[in-house]
Protein backbone atom coordinates (compact mmCIF):
# COMPACT_ATOMS: atom_id res chain seq x y z
CA UNK A 1 0.00 0.00 0.00
CA UNK A 2 1.19 3.43 -0.90
CA UNK A 3 2.17 6.05 1.48
CA UNK A 4 -0.67 8.70 1.84
CA UNK A 5 1.11 11.23 4.46
CA UNK A 6 4.56 12.49 3.66
CA UNK A 7 7.04 14.93 5.83
CA UNK A 8 8.49 18.25 4.16
CA UNK A 9 11.95 16.64 3.88
CA UNK A 10 10.42 13.10 2.23
CA UNK A 11 8.90 15.40 -0.43
CA UNK A 12 12.14 17.94 -0.98
CA UNK A 13 14.42 14.85 -1.22
CA UNK A 14 12.17 12.61 -3.68
CA UNK A 15 13.03 11.95 -6.83
CA UNK A 16 11.17 13.30 -10.16
CA UNK A 17 9.41 9.95 -10.69
CA UNK A 18 8.63 9.79 -6.98
CA UNK A 19 7.34 13.05 -7.39
CA UNK A 20 4.73 12.54 -10.22
CA UNK A 21 3.53 8.87 -8.73
CA UNK A 22 2.41 11.45 -5.45
CA UNK A 23 1.31 13.82 -7.72
CA UNK A 24 -1.15 10.90 -9.97
CA UNK A 25 -2.02 9.12 -6.06
CA UNK A 26 -3.45 12.22 -5.09
CA UNK A 27 -5.04 12.90 -8.13
CA UNK A 28 -7.05 9.31 -7.85
CA UNK A 29 -7.78 10.11 -4.17
CA UNK A 30 -9.09 13.56 -4.87
CA UNK A 31 -11.25 12.55 -7.65
CA UNK A 32 -12.80 9.19 -5.65
CA UNK A 33 -13.55 11.54 -2.68
CA UNK A 34 -15.27 14.12 -5.11
CA UNK A 35 -17.04 11.67 -6.58
CA UNK A 36 -18.41 10.31 -3.09
CA UNK A 37 -19.35 13.47 -1.73
CA UNK A 38 -21.72 13.89 -5.08
CA UNK A 39 -22.90 10.70 -4.75
CA UNK A 40 -23.67 11.57 -0.61
CA UNK A 41 -24.96 15.08 -1.48
CA UNK A 42 -27.64 13.38 -4.17
CA UNK A 43 -28.38 10.92 -1.71
CA UNK A 44 -29.48 13.54 1.00
CA UNK A 45 -31.35 15.70 -1.75
CA UNK A 46 -33.47 13.20 -2.23
CA UNK A 47 -34.07 11.75 1.08
CA UNK A 48 -34.72 15.63 2.21
CA UNK A 49 -37.86 15.14 -0.69
CA UNK A 50 -39.09 12.22 0.69
CA UNK A 51 -41.09 11.75 4.12
CA UNK A 52 -39.06 9.83 6.94
CA UNK A 53 -40.48 7.35 9.07
CA UNK A 54 -43.38 4.85 8.92
CA UNK A 55 -46.81 6.36 8.24
CA UNK A 56 -48.56 4.63 11.11
CA UNK A 57 -47.76 5.31 14.52
CA UNK A 58 -46.35 2.54 16.55
CA UNK A 59 -48.22 1.33 19.44
CA UNK A 60 -47.71 -1.96 22.14
CA UNK A 61 -48.90 -3.62 25.43
CA UNK A 62 -47.95 -7.05 24.43
CA UNK A 63 -44.19 -6.53 24.70
CA UNK A 64 -43.70 -3.53 26.69
CA UNK A 65 -42.28 -1.61 23.24
CA UNK A 66 -43.71 0.78 20.92
CA UNK A 67 -44.67 -1.45 18.07
CA UNK A 68 -47.99 -1.99 16.34
CA UNK A 69 -48.18 -4.87 13.89
CA UNK A 70 -50.60 -6.68 11.56
CA UNK A 71 -50.74 -9.96 13.42
CA UNK A 72 -51.95 -8.72 16.70
CA UNK A 73 -54.94 -10.59 17.30
CA UNK A 74 -52.69 -13.67 16.90
CA UNK A 75 -49.80 -12.70 19.07
CA UNK A 76 -52.48 -11.22 21.09
CA UNK A 77 -54.69 -14.53 21.51
CA UNK A 78 -51.48 -16.21 22.44
CA UNK A 79 -50.62 -13.94 25.11
CA UNK A 80 -50.15 -15.52 28.73
CA UNK A 81 -51.76 -14.14 32.09
CA UNK A 82 -54.90 -12.34 30.28
CA UNK A 83 -58.66 -14.25 30.14
CA UNK A 84 -58.87 -16.51 27.83
CA UNK A 85 -62.44 -17.93 28.00
CA UNK A 86 -65.38 -16.80 26.01
CA UNK A 87 -66.92 -13.89 29.09
CA UNK A 88 -70.47 -14.35 30.55
CA UNK A 89 -72.63 -11.31 29.16
CA UNK A 90 -73.10 -10.34 33.16
CA UNK A 91 -69.39 -9.74 32.86
CA UNK A 92 -70.03 -7.27 30.36
CA UNK A 93 -71.86 -3.91 31.56
CA UNK A 94 -73.24 -1.98 29.16
CA UNK A 95 -74.76 1.32 30.03
CA UNK A 96 -77.83 1.90 28.19
CA UNK A 97 -78.08 5.04 26.28
CA UNK A 98 -80.88 6.53 24.76
CA UNK A 99 -79.67 7.20 21.05
CA UNK A 100 -80.16 11.00 19.84
CA UNK A 101 -80.75 11.60 16.14
CA UNK A 102 -77.79 14.36 14.98
CA UNK A 103 -78.38 17.51 13.16
CA UNK A 104 -76.89 18.05 9.35
CA UNK A 105 -76.10 20.74 7.12
CA UNK A 106 -78.43 20.84 3.95
CA UNK A 107 -75.12 19.52 1.28
CA UNK A 108 -75.17 16.15 3.51
CA UNK A 109 -78.15 14.52 2.45
CA UNK A 110 -79.60 11.18 3.65
CA UNK A 111 -78.20 12.42 7.74
CA UNK A 112 -81.60 12.65 10.01
CA UNK A 113 -82.21 16.07 11.03
CA UNK A 114 -83.85 17.20 14.60
CA UNK A 115 -86.21 20.67 14.50
CA UNK A 116 -85.40 22.05 17.42
CA UNK A 117 -88.30 25.24 17.93
CA UNK A 118 -87.24 28.05 20.06
CA UNK A 119 -90.48 30.23 20.17
CA UNK A 120 -92.17 33.32 22.82
CA UNK A 121 -94.15 32.73 25.44
CA UNK A 122 -97.64 34.25 25.88
CA UNK A 123 -96.50 36.84 28.17
CA UNK A 124 -93.28 37.86 26.40
CA UNK A 125 -95.32 38.46 23.20
CA UNK A 126 -97.49 40.31 25.54
CA UNK A 127 -94.68 42.63 26.65
CA UNK A 128 -93.40 43.18 23.35
CA UNK A 129 -96.98 43.97 21.60
CA UNK A 130 -98.63 45.32 24.61
CA UNK A 131 -101.99 45.89 21.76
CA UNK A 132 -102.04 41.86 20.68
CA UNK A 133 -101.32 43.57 17.45
CA UNK A 134 -98.50 41.26 15.62
CA UNK A 135 -97.88 38.65 12.79
CA UNK A 136 -95.62 35.52 12.54
CA UNK A 137 -92.92 36.01 10.09
CA UNK A 138 -90.63 33.37 8.47
CA UNK A 139 -88.73 31.32 10.95
CA UNK A 140 -84.60 32.22 11.35
CA UNK A 141 -83.16 28.72 10.65
CA UNK A 142 -79.71 28.21 11.54
CA UNK A 143 -77.86 24.87 11.98
CA UNK A 144 -75.08 22.95 13.66
CA UNK A 145 -74.00 19.72 13.40
CA UNK A 146 -73.64 17.34 16.59
CA UNK A 147 -71.42 13.80 17.05
CA UNK A 148 -72.50 11.30 18.96
CA UNK A 149 -70.22 8.55 20.28
CA UNK A 150 -71.17 4.86 18.95
CA UNK A 151 -73.92 3.30 21.62
CA UNK A 152 -74.50 -0.48 22.43
CA UNK A 153 -77.98 -1.89 22.86
CA UNK A 154 -78.37 -5.77 23.97
CA UNK A 155 -80.09 -8.08 22.04
CA UNK A 156 -82.03 -10.05 24.77
CA UNK A 157 -83.46 -13.68 23.10
CA UNK A 158 -86.38 -15.44 24.41
CA UNK A 159 -86.98 -18.26 22.42
CA UNK A 160 -89.91 -20.26 22.97
CA UNK A 161 -89.80 -24.15 24.89
CA UNK A 162 -93.29 -26.34 24.29
CA UNK A 163 -93.76 -29.90 26.06
CA UNK A 164 -95.97 -32.62 25.05
CA UNK A 165 -98.70 -33.58 27.59
CA UNK A 166 -97.01 -36.22 27.94
CA UNK A 167 -94.33 -34.47 29.05
CA UNK A 168 -91.72 -36.74 26.27
CA UNK A 169 -92.00 -34.14 23.32
CA UNK A 170 -90.02 -30.60 23.95
CA UNK A 171 -89.59 -28.32 21.03
CA UNK A 172 -88.09 -24.96 20.91
CA UNK A 173 -89.20 -22.31 18.36
CA UNK A 174 -86.54 -21.24 15.81
CA UNK A 175 -83.70 -18.83 16.27
CA UNK A 176 -81.30 -17.19 14.36
CA UNK A 177 -77.41 -18.97 13.87
CA UNK A 178 -74.70 -16.80 16.24
CA UNK A 179 -71.91 -15.63 14.66
CA UNK A 180 -69.78 -17.95 16.88
CA UNK A 181 -71.54 -20.49 18.63
CA UNK A 182 -72.18 -19.65 22.42
CA UNK A 183 -70.33 -16.06 22.24
CA UNK A 184 -71.92 -12.61 22.59
CA UNK A 185 -70.24 -11.27 19.86
CA UNK A 186 -72.74 -10.20 16.48
CA UNK A 187 -71.82 -8.86 13.72
CA UNK A 188 -72.24 -5.85 14.19
CA UNK A 189 -69.42 -6.24 17.11
CA UNK A 190 -67.14 -8.15 14.99
CA UNK A 191 -67.36 -5.41 12.14
CA UNK A 192 -66.77 -2.90 15.06
CA UNK A 193 -63.61 -4.66 15.89
CA UNK A 194 -62.18 -5.21 12.64
CA UNK A 195 -63.16 -2.07 11.68
CA UNK A 196 -60.91 -0.27 14.02
CA UNK A 197 -57.92 -2.79 13.75
CA UNK A 198 -57.77 -2.63 9.88
CA UNK A 199 -59.31 0.10 8.51
CA UNK A 200 -58.41 2.63 11.47
CA UNK A 201 -54.94 0.77 12.80
CA UNK A 202 -55.81 1.06 16.22
CA UNK A 203 -54.48 -1.38 18.14
CA UNK A 204 -56.59 -4.08 20.27
CA UNK A 205 -55.71 -2.13 23.40
CA UNK A 206 -57.05 1.14 22.70
CA UNK A 207 -60.18 -0.42 21.55
CA UNK A 208 -60.22 -2.42 24.98
CA UNK A 209 -59.84 0.98 26.75
CA UNK A 210 -62.71 3.14 24.32
CA UNK A 211 -65.18 0.44 25.15
CA UNK A 212 -64.42 0.66 28.99
CA UNK A 213 -65.14 4.40 28.31
CA UNK A 214 -68.54 3.34 27.22
CA UNK A 215 -69.11 1.19 30.57
CA UNK A 216 -68.89 -2.18 28.40
CA UNK A 217 -65.96 -4.51 29.22
CA UNK A 218 -64.29 -6.49 26.86
CA UNK A 219 -60.65 -7.62 26.67
CA UNK A 220 -58.47 -7.50 24.07
CA UNK A 221 -57.57 -11.44 24.12
CA UNK A 222 -61.24 -12.06 23.57
CA UNK A 223 -61.65 -9.41 20.76
CA UNK A 224 -58.34 -11.22 19.25
CA UNK A 225 -60.16 -14.87 19.37
CA UNK A 226 -63.20 -13.42 17.69
CA UNK A 227 -61.04 -11.95 14.94
CA UNK A 228 -59.40 -15.11 14.61
CA UNK A 229 -62.12 -17.78 14.18
CA UNK A 230 -64.40 -15.52 12.04
CA UNK A 231 -61.29 -14.95 9.37
CA UNK A 232 -61.72 -18.61 9.47
CA UNK A 233 -64.75 -19.67 9.50
CA UNK A 234 -65.95 -16.77 7.12
CA UNK A 235 -63.48 -14.39 5.69
CA UNK A 236 -61.58 -17.22 4.21
CA UNK A 237 -64.34 -18.73 2.22
CA UNK A 238 -65.06 -15.12 0.87
CA UNK A 239 -61.04 -14.77 0.06
CA UNK A 240 -61.48 -17.85 -1.81
CA UNK A 241 -64.41 -17.04 -3.70
CA UNK A 242 -62.65 -13.76 -4.70
CA UNK A 243 -59.36 -15.22 -5.74
CA UNK A 244 -61.37 -17.47 -8.58
CA UNK A 245 -63.03 -14.29 -9.28
CA UNK A 246 -59.79 -12.62 -9.91
CA UNK A 247 -59.23 -14.81 -12.59
CA UNK A 248 -62.27 -13.53 -14.61
CA UNK A 249 -60.88 -10.04 -15.68
CA UNK A 250 -58.14 -9.28 -18.23
CA UNK A 251 -55.49 -6.70 -16.46
CA UNK A 252 -54.41 -7.55 -12.70
CA UNK A 253 -51.62 -5.34 -10.68
CA UNK A 254 -49.32 -6.74 -8.35
CA UNK A 255 -46.49 -5.62 -5.94
CA UNK A 256 -45.27 -6.97 -2.49
CA UNK A 257 -44.15 -4.51 0.64
CA UNK A 258 -42.24 -5.54 4.24
CA UNK A 259 -44.07 -6.16 7.42
CA UNK A 260 -43.17 -6.32 10.96
CA UNK A 261 -44.48 -9.74 12.70
CA UNK A 262 -44.20 -11.01 16.34
CA UNK A 263 -44.40 -14.46 17.57
CA UNK A 264 -44.43 -16.48 14.99
CA UNK A 265 -41.86 -18.54 16.09
CA UNK A 266 -39.31 -16.14 14.45
CA UNK A 267 -36.94 -13.39 16.20
CA UNK A 268 -39.28 -10.32 17.20
CA UNK A 269 -39.19 -8.17 14.76
CA UNK A 270 -38.30 -10.47 11.45
CA UNK A 271 -39.10 -9.09 8.49
CA UNK A 272 -41.85 -10.85 5.97
CA UNK A 273 -43.88 -9.82 2.92
CA UNK A 274 -47.52 -9.06 2.14
CA UNK A 275 -48.13 -9.67 -1.52
CA UNK A 276 -51.13 -7.30 -3.19
CA UNK A 277 -53.37 -8.80 -5.86
CA UNK A 278 -56.00 -6.21 -7.11
CA UNK A 279 -57.92 -5.41 -10.33
CA UNK A 280 -57.55 -2.84 -12.90
CA UNK A 281 -58.38 0.55 -12.40
CA UNK A 282 -60.64 0.64 -15.29
CA UNK A 283 -62.85 -2.00 -13.66
CA UNK A 284 -65.33 -0.80 -11.37
CA UNK A 285 -65.74 -2.45 -8.44
CA UNK A 286 -62.45 -3.40 -7.36
CA UNK A 287 -60.95 -6.48 -6.20
CA UNK A 288 -57.85 -6.32 -3.76
CA UNK A 289 -56.46 -9.35 -1.73
CA UNK A 290 -53.44 -10.04 0.34
CA UNK A 291 -51.14 -12.93 0.62
CA UNK A 292 -48.87 -12.92 3.93
CA UNK A 293 -45.58 -14.78 3.22
CA UNK A 294 -42.51 -15.00 5.16
CA UNK A 295 -40.05 -14.62 2.22
CA UNK A 296 -40.14 -12.87 -1.21
CA UNK A 297 -39.61 -16.41 -3.28
CA UNK A 298 -40.75 -16.03 -6.78
CA UNK A 299 -42.47 -19.57 -5.76
CA UNK A 300 -45.53 -16.98 -4.21
CA UNK A 301 -46.64 -14.83 -7.43
CA UNK A 302 -46.60 -18.24 -9.25
CA UNK A 303 -48.62 -20.30 -7.01
CA UNK A 304 -51.49 -17.16 -6.99
CA UNK A 305 -51.40 -16.82 -10.26
CA UNK A 306 -51.06 -19.80 -11.75
CA UNK A 307 -54.44 -20.08 -13.13
CA UNK A 308 -54.56 -16.42 -14.39
CA UNK A 309 -54.85 -15.75 -18.29
CA UNK A 310 -54.16 -12.00 -19.21
CA UNK A 311 -51.99 -9.27 -18.16
CA UNK A 312 -50.36 -8.57 -14.77
CA UNK A 313 -48.74 -4.94 -14.05
CA UNK A 314 -45.63 -5.31 -11.58
CA UNK A 315 -42.46 -3.24 -11.05
CA UNK A 316 -38.92 -4.15 -12.13
CA UNK A 317 -38.86 -7.52 -9.50
CA UNK A 318 -37.33 -10.47 -11.13
CA UNK A 319 -39.82 -12.67 -9.87
CA UNK A 320 -42.80 -11.52 -11.82
CA UNK A 321 -40.82 -11.34 -14.73
CA UNK A 322 -39.69 -14.87 -14.73
CA UNK A 323 -43.37 -15.85 -14.37
CA UNK A 324 -43.84 -15.54 -18.09
CA UNK A 325 -42.07 -18.60 -18.74
CA UNK A 326 -43.36 -20.42 -16.41
CA UNK A 327 -46.90 -19.73 -17.08
CA UNK A 328 -48.55 -19.67 -20.00
CA UNK A 329 -51.20 -16.95 -21.03
CA UNK A 330 -49.96 -14.74 -18.48
CA UNK A 331 -48.19 -11.39 -19.39
CA UNK A 332 -46.33 -8.90 -17.57
CA UNK A 333 -46.30 -5.66 -18.06
CA UNK A 334 -43.86 -2.87 -16.61
CA UNK A 335 -45.67 -0.06 -14.17
CA UNK A 336 -44.53 3.13 -15.27
CA UNK A 337 -44.75 4.83 -12.04
CA UNK A 338 -41.87 2.74 -11.32
CA UNK A 339 -39.90 3.16 -14.63
CA UNK A 340 -39.96 6.89 -14.01
CA UNK A 341 -39.07 7.23 -10.50
CA UNK A 342 -35.37 7.41 -10.85
CA UNK A 343 -35.98 9.97 -13.77
CA UNK A 344 -37.66 11.94 -11.20
CA UNK A 345 -35.17 10.51 -7.74
CA UNK A 346 -32.31 12.18 -10.32
CA UNK A 347 -34.17 15.56 -10.73
CA UNK A 348 -34.63 16.13 -7.05
CA UNK A 349 -30.75 15.47 -6.50
CA UNK A 350 -30.13 18.56 -8.70
CA UNK A 351 -31.22 21.66 -6.94
CA UNK A 352 -30.93 24.49 -9.26
CA UNK A 353 -33.76 24.82 -11.84
CA UNK A 354 -32.63 25.61 -14.68
CA UNK A 355 -29.52 22.37 -15.04
CA UNK A 356 -32.49 19.80 -14.36
CA UNK A 357 -34.20 21.44 -17.65
CA UNK A 358 -31.17 20.28 -19.25
CA UNK A 359 -30.36 16.51 -17.88
CA UNK A 360 -31.58 13.85 -19.52
CA UNK A 361 -33.92 12.96 -16.61
CA UNK A 362 -36.09 15.74 -17.85
CA UNK A 363 -36.41 14.88 -20.92
CA UNK A 364 -37.91 11.67 -19.96
CA UNK A 365 -40.01 13.07 -17.03
CA UNK A 366 -41.68 15.14 -19.70
CA UNK A 367 -42.09 12.47 -22.33
CA UNK A 368 -43.72 10.60 -19.50
CA UNK A 369 -45.84 13.50 -18.32
CA UNK A 370 -47.14 13.57 -21.69
CA UNK A 371 -48.23 9.67 -21.75
CA UNK A 372 -49.88 10.18 -18.78
CA UNK A 373 -51.65 13.08 -19.55
CA UNK A 374 -53.58 11.59 -22.75
CA UNK A 375 -53.78 8.56 -20.69
CA UNK A 376 -55.87 10.65 -17.88
CA UNK A 377 -57.73 11.95 -20.81
CA UNK A 378 -59.39 8.77 -22.02
CA UNK A 379 -59.92 7.88 -18.38
CA UNK A 380 -63.80 8.76 -18.90
CA UNK A 381 -64.24 6.60 -22.04
CA UNK A 382 -65.65 3.18 -22.58
CA UNK A 383 -63.36 0.18 -22.35
CA UNK A 384 -63.29 -0.67 -26.36
CA UNK A 385 -63.27 3.27 -26.96
CA UNK A 386 -60.36 3.85 -24.54
CA UNK A 387 -58.35 0.67 -26.47
CA UNK A 388 -58.88 2.21 -29.91
CA UNK A 389 -57.54 5.86 -29.17
CA UNK A 390 -54.51 4.54 -26.87
CA UNK A 391 -53.56 2.39 -30.34
CA UNK A 392 -54.53 5.44 -32.26
CA UNK A 393 -52.82 8.79 -30.50
CA UNK A 394 -51.17 6.77 -26.94
CA UNK A 395 -49.18 4.09 -28.65
CA UNK A 396 -46.88 6.58 -31.15
CA UNK A 397 -46.00 8.24 -27.36
CA UNK A 398 -45.12 5.59 -26.09
CA UNK A 399 -43.03 4.25 -28.96
CA UNK A 400 -41.08 7.50 -29.49
CA UNK A 401 -40.54 7.44 -25.50
CA UNK A 402 -38.66 3.76 -25.97
CA UNK A 403 -36.85 5.11 -29.71
CA UNK A 404 -35.33 7.58 -27.61
CA UNK A 405 -34.24 6.05 -24.35
CA UNK A 406 -32.82 3.31 -26.85
CA UNK A 407 -30.90 5.99 -29.07
CA UNK A 408 -29.92 8.05 -25.79
CA UNK A 409 -28.29 5.22 -24.41
CA UNK A 410 -25.84 4.36 -27.70
CA UNK A 411 -25.08 8.03 -27.77
CA UNK A 412 -24.24 7.88 -24.28
CA UNK A 413 -21.85 4.66 -24.34
CA UNK A 414 -19.72 6.59 -27.18
CA UNK A 415 -19.86 9.53 -25.14
CA UNK A 416 -18.74 8.00 -21.35
CA UNK A 417 -17.73 12.23 -20.30
CA UNK A 418 -21.81 12.54 -20.99
CA UNK A 419 -24.31 11.17 -18.51
CA UNK A 420 -24.35 7.78 -17.23
CA UNK A 421 -26.04 5.40 -20.04
CA UNK A 422 -29.98 5.16 -19.40
CA UNK A 423 -31.45 1.73 -18.57
CA UNK A 424 -33.64 0.04 -20.68
CA UNK A 425 -36.70 -0.91 -18.66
Amino acid sequence: MKKMIYTADELNNADRDELIGIILSLQKNIARMTQNQELILEQIAILRGQRFGRHSEKMNVIDGQMSLFFNEPEATASEPGTQAEEPDFEKVVIRRKKKQKGKREDDLKGMPVTVIKHEMSEEELKEAFPDGKYKRLPDEVYKRLEFHPASFEVKEHHVAVYAGMDDETVVKAQRPKDLLRGSIVTPSLEAAIINGKYVNSLPLYRMEQEFKRNDVNLNRQNMANWTIECADRYLAVLYDYLHKLLYQYHVLQADETTVEVSKDGRAAGSKSYMWIYRTGKSYEEAIVLYEYQKDRKEDHPEEFLKDFQGVCVTDGYQAYHSLEEKTPGLTIAGCWAHARRKYADAQKAIKDEKERKGTLAYDALKQIGAIYKLDNDLAELTPAQRQHRRQLELKPLVDAYFVWVKNTRVKSCQNPRQEKPLPIP
